[in-house]
């Protein structure tokens, strides 16, 4: 077993889960107790992806999506919590969705009635009106408008408190253009540090934490100086924002591995060339800025966008991780116990503990030698109960 506070391999491990939590470590088994004996395996914490979208699917790109019902998308969905788990994803931080599709699958998840990880659901993110997280593929005549767009401080205190009310755990945020946006670039600044500082207050004050959709170094800085709890991609970030961020204490989210999908089956799956064109101008940028954040000792955890590539690859991440500067051990914590702590659920998920749920994956090999061994679970338990 992974001790990852330690960063040691503990032989032989016997883990006791009672009612879904770690209740001992060590010892016998209790009496009449279930056994689960997984073999020659090391078992590492359940993962935790602190990006995904369970709503989307990167199958679909551009305009194609267009020939399905709007109910589709909170269909198709279910596969995708399904597919995260059996990948050993068992807690997701899902930064967004339409329709409040990431609210069900939580409810539905919870009532037995659907298979897929804990989900901490944002609603809809919060934008700027032809911002990245407003509507931007349509002309006039379709009036399309994001249901959480928001132009003034107030305005975007409603937004927050809408998406609470119906369900949302963490605040998301588009501060910036994006890659695949229609009519906004990844620099682009879209909401004022004032407008940021406004939802980050409004979120905090009902409990919640914040994610910021963030690729330009102006927009990062903002967000950061506003109070944002994560920013997520971060693919611009400067010397200073790096700074601000450690300083700040602010997570990073840097989802690095899905331009390896998105280059090489985007336009088959018409992905229109100008999103693909921002997606290779930022790549490289991107990935040479996560080695320089993470040798700077900035908090970095694990995020993918999952939906923009499929949900069963996420934990290809890790080897690129690995690839940019983290050492293996890095790179899991970023997937447990710093992201637990982004969370503010460290004393539910990010290790094998006592207090902790009994979440569980259990991988061939050792990871803190050959990391992509997570990119292939052989078990993952969840809540003490194995997955099938």
């Amino acid at each position: 077993m992974l001790d990852v506070e330690k960063g040691v391999l503990v032989p032989r491990p016997v883990i006791t889960v009672t009612d879904g939590r770690i209740t001992a470590l060590g010892g016998a088994a209790p009496a009449g107790a279930q056994r689960i004996d997984l073999g020659d395996v090391t078992l590492v914490p359940g993962l935790v992806d602190m990006h995904v979208h369970l709503d989307s699917t990167p199958v679909y790109g551009g305009y194609n999506g267009l020939q399905f019902t709007d109910s589709f998308w909170g269909v198709q969905g279910v596969g995708n919590a399904g597919a995260m788990l059996r990948a050993g994803f068992t807690t997701v931080r899902n930064v967004g969705s339409e329709n409040y599709n990431d609210v069900a699958y939580k409810q539905a998840i919870d009532e037995g009635l659907m298979v897929g990880p804990r989900i901490v659901p944002a609603a809809y993110a919060l934008g700027a009106t032809g911002g990245h997280c407003d509507s931007t593929f349509f002309p006039p005549s379709f009036n399309q408008r994001g249901k959480a767009v928001g132009d003034t401080p107030d305005e975007l205190r409603t937004r927050v408190r809408e998406q609470r009310k119906y369900g949302a755990e963490v605040i998301k945020v588009c501060a910036t253009g994006g890659v695949f946006s229609r009519n906004t670039e990844p620099g682009q600044q879209q909401l004022s540090e004032g407008e940021l500082r406004a939802i980050a207050d409004e979120a905090h004050q009902w409990g919640l934490k914040t994610a910021a959709h963030a690729h330009g170094a102006a927009g990062i800085k903002a967000a950061i100086r506003a109070g944002i709890d994560t920013i997520e991609h971060a693919s611009l970030i400067d010397d200073e924002g790096i700074r601000l961020a450690k300083e700040k204490g602010t997570y990073l989210s840097m989802d690095i591995y899905n331009t390896e999908y998105t280059q090489a089956e985007g336009k088959k799956n018409g992905v229109l060339e100008d999103n693909l064109r921002k997606d290779r101008e930022i790549a490289q940028i991107q990935r040479d800025n996560f080695r320089k954040a993470n040798a700077a000792g900035v908090k970095m955890v694990f995020g993918t966008d999952a939906g923009v590539m499929p949900h069963k690859d996420a934990g290809k991440q890790f080897g690129i991780m690995v690839r940019f500067g983290m050492t293996p051990l890095q790179a899991i914590r970023a997937a447990t116990l710093t992201a637990a702590d982004a969370l503010g659920r460290n004393r539910d998920v990010g290790a094998i503990a006592v207090g902790r749920f009994g979440d569980i994956v259990a991988v061939a090999g050792n990871p803190l030698e050959d990391v992509t061994v997570l990119e292939r679970p052989v078990a993952v338990i969840k809540g003490g109960a194995r997955v099938d």
